[in-house]
Formats: C-alpha cells, structure tokens, sequence
C-alpha cells in the first residue's frame, strides 16, 4: 500500500512552495554531473570525518557510513516559529512531568495517567523519589521527533529525553554543505546551527551544583568506543572543549565525582553521560556494570553533581506515556496541546489489543521502550507471515507494545542517479534546558532512502539531510 504524501518542495496541486523558490532558482543552473560529484564529495569528507554508525545484528558491515543527502530541507521562519511554540510546551510540560512523578503524584492522585502506568514501568526509577537534581532540570538535551503530514500538519512522533543522539549528524551535515555550496550561503540566509556546542556547555554550566566554586568543570560520559554514538561523544567532548571520560577514568572523593588526569585527580561538577541508567552505579543499580561509577548516585543525591540528563527520565520517553502527552501539557501547562499526537493504541488494554490484533496489517507497532526503528512492525510494508509472527509476539506480552496509524509522511526530494526523486522524512529538533529553554534553528532530517520506505532511522538504511530554517 503505498500513501499519498505532501511533498515540502513540490506539492502536486500548489507547485513549488515558497521556501523553496531561491534554492530551485540556483539548482536550475546547475550542472548535473557537478551535482554528482559533490556527492561523493561529501562522501569522501564523511569518511575521512569518520562518520559512521554501528548497525546491530549485521556480521558485515556493522560500521556504515551515514548516508547523507546534497538537496537540503527548507523551513521557513514562519513555520519554525510555530514549531518552537510548541515544542516549548511540551519540554515545559515534560520537566513538570518529571519532577511530579518523583516528588507529590498530583498527576496520578489526579487520575490524568493511571498509577500502574508508572508504578510497573522499567524506565521508572524509585531511587529517584524525593530527588531534585541542581536547578530543578531533569532534561536538560531533549530530541523531539516530529512529522509533517500536510502544510500546516505537525505532529509529534516521540520525545527522547534520555540521551538522545545525532546532533553531530546535523552539525557535520551543515559544514560540509557550507564547505560544497558556500555560494548558496552567500544566497539564501540560514539560520546557524554550528554554535550548538558553545550553548551547549554554556547550557550545562548554568545547571552546575550550587556548591561548584568558580566555572564548573564539565565532562561526556562515554560507555566506549564500542558503542554505537562514540563518534558522536568524541565530537561533542572536542567542540565543547570538555573532557571525555569513561567510567574507569572516574571514582568517588571527598563527597564528589573526581576524574584522573595527570596531576591527579580533580572534580567533576556537571557530566554529561551518554551511558543508560541501569549501567551508571554498580553499588546502586547493576552490580556487573563497568561503565558507571560506584558511588556517583551518593553523591548525586547529596547534590554534589548535576547529571545530564537526570536519571530516571526514560519514564517522559517511554511509548505508552507519550500516549498521555496531550492531558501531560494540559495537565501543566494549563493550555491544550500545540503540537499533536499520533493517535496511538495502548495494546495494554484488552479492547486495544483486540484492534490492532485484527488490524496489523495496517499499523505501526512499536514496543514502548525500542529506539532505533528495532524492534518495531510496519504493518503495510510486512508480508503475511512477519505479521503473524508479530502478532504472536504481541499477544504474549501486550503491555510491552504501543501501535499507530501508518501516516503518510511528508516528503522531500532527494538526488538519485535519475535526478530529484521524493524520500519520506521526519524531523529531529534539539533543545536545550537550563534557566531558560533553547531550540537550535532546524535539527536532523532523517530520510529514508528506499523508495516507498517510511523508515527513516540510520540503523535501518535511512540517511540525512541538512535542514535550513530560513531567516525571514
């Protein structure tokens, strides 16, 4: 079954929209073969850069160069306005969340999300309970996944508010387009992204401890070079101009988190770790883990250092929540939604599974706490047995599943050996928290490659685009 779908450059019925108009003016005058062969110019710089990506359950080929896309996106200052609004709200109401659940329920006592929801659920941690982290910030990097449907349709696919990953994709997309069509700069005005390191730290330092004397020293967290982002840590921990550290470089003094440098150790007040909650404290939560830090939750509870993000705040990302975001933003905010939801079945309940069940063949069926397009059933593109298997799977541990409507996602075109052809995408803008909220103009374009394809994540073979957000 194949969707109908709003392309963002080239509607059928409006023709070219006007985002994109200078941008079409100046590919009109290209030469093709040109085109092509900044194409594998930007492939040479991503594999000199060393941009790649680890694809799990792959024998060969586990590290993949990301796919990336010459023709960018184009967002106008309008819709980027709107946009920002929104997910404003939602970060907003997603903190609130967060600190509610850990602290008074009110939300619970209020019966707005069911008590089950939370109290059965893995990505809540009870360790957490009475616990504020420095400035009251339980996300402090958030990734909102968003999809277009039609002009002014957005909606919100999911929240990651855990360590979500791929903002180095968007920087290095940008630079290596300012280094293939510098003139195209010089033409159309783009919003920067390339400061997002400098805000960044400057994010994490207004979070550091009340106790932190003088600037704070910050770090990035990595569970190793193993791991699929370690690109991404490495770049992050260079731009920001901070340490990058594993958990052996670390240990407990005096109270405080200390890494070991060469004239000994010194203390840490802000770490930003990109090491998943159940492998950050061996004497507090997986006693086998080698990537943490014995004692660091002790000294996170005496409030000696800020941890970004919180732990603890997989519970706002988990996909049965994300269900309740529209009554979560009511809920705190006091306002309705401005960004949607894709309308979602709960599988949990009996009546919800007993549609989608029945219904598989045309749904998206994700498990609550699966990232990385794994895990997940795209009912229209499955065949007859993948749907069966799945359904099995689904009927064994319905709680562990969320389903959605197969939506037809925007489009924007991409450049083949045939010319400009249409590839389904999503949006990934970062936002940061600290005393105020910061949204970097534009964020990651995914797109998925494959003609017909609505799976855009680059474990799965999609790729990337720069996303211009214009300064109109």
């Amino acid at each position: 079954m194949r969707l109908a779908a709003f392309d963002e450059m080239l509607p059928e019925i409006s023709g070219l929209r006007k985002p994109y108009s200078a941008y079409d003016r100046w590919l009109k005058e290209q030469d093709p073969a040109r085109l092509t062969e900044k194409m594998q110019d930007a492939e040479r710089v991503f594999r000199k850069t060393g941009i790649t990506f680890a694809v799990y359950g792959e024998q060969e080929a586990s590290e993949r160069l990301i796919p990336f896309d010459i023709v960018p996106r184009i967002i106008s200052g309008n819709e980027w306005r709107r946009l920002t609004q929104g997910i404003e709200q939602r970060v907003q109401a997603l903190n609130a969340f967060l600190d509610d659940i850990y602290h008074r329920q009110e939300i619970l006592r209020a019966g707005r999300v069911p008590k089950e929801l939370i109290a059965r659920n893995e990505a809540f941690l009870p360790e957490m309970i009475g616990v504020r982290p420095p400035a009251g910030v339980y996300t402090h990097i958030i990734g909102v996944d968003i999809v277009r449907i039609s002009e002014n349709e957005f909606y919100v696919l999911e929240d990651n508010a855990r360590t979500p990953s791929g903002v180095s994709y968007m920087l290095e997309n940008r630079e290596t387009m300012m280094q293939l069509f510098p003139e195209l700069f010089q033409q159309i005005k783009v919003r920067p992204v390339e400061n997002y390191p400098q805000l960044l730290r400057q994010s994490l330092a207004a979070v550091r401890p009340q106790s932190t004397k003088g600037a704070p020293t910050i770090a990035v967290l990595t569970p190793g070079s193993f791991n699929s982002a370690y690109f991404e840590h490495a770049f992050l921990a260079d731009q920001m101009g901070v340490q990058l550290v594993e958990g052996q470089d670390l240990r407990v003094v005096d109270g405080h988190v200390a890494m070991r440098t060469t004239e000994g150790y010194k203390q840490i007040d802000v770490l930003y770790r990109r090491v998943d909650d159940s492998f950050l404290d061996p004497l507090t939560f997986r006693p086998d883990s080698a990537l943490g830090v014995p004692g660091i939750m002790d000294v996170y509870r005496a409030g000696n250092i800020t941890i970004a993000n919180a732990p603890g705040t997989g519970i706002a990302d988990d996909k049965a929540i994300y269900s309740y975001m529209p009554e979560i933003v009511e809920f705190y905010t006091g306002r309705k939604a401005i960004l949607g939801n894709i309308p979602t079945w709960r599988c949990s309940e009996p009546d919800s599974l007993k549609y989608v069940l029945e219904h598989i063949d045309e749904l998206v069926v994700k498990e609550v706490h699966g990232s990385g397009g794994y895990g997940m059933l795209v009912g229209p593109a499955a065949t007859k047995k993948e749907c069966e298997d799945f359904s099995k799977k689904l009927a064994a541990k319905p709680s562990n599943y969320i389903a959605q409507p197969t939506l037809a996602l925007s489009t924007c075109p991409i450049l083949t050996d045939k010319g400009l052809a249409p590839r389904h995408v999503d949006l990934r803008p970062y936002v940061l928290v600290s005393d105020r909220i910061q949204i970097v103009p534009g964020g990651l374009t995914r797109v998925a490659l494959k003609e017909g394809s609505l799976v855009v994540n680059s474990s799965q073979g999609g790729g990337t685009k720069d996303t211009w957000v214009l300064d109109d």
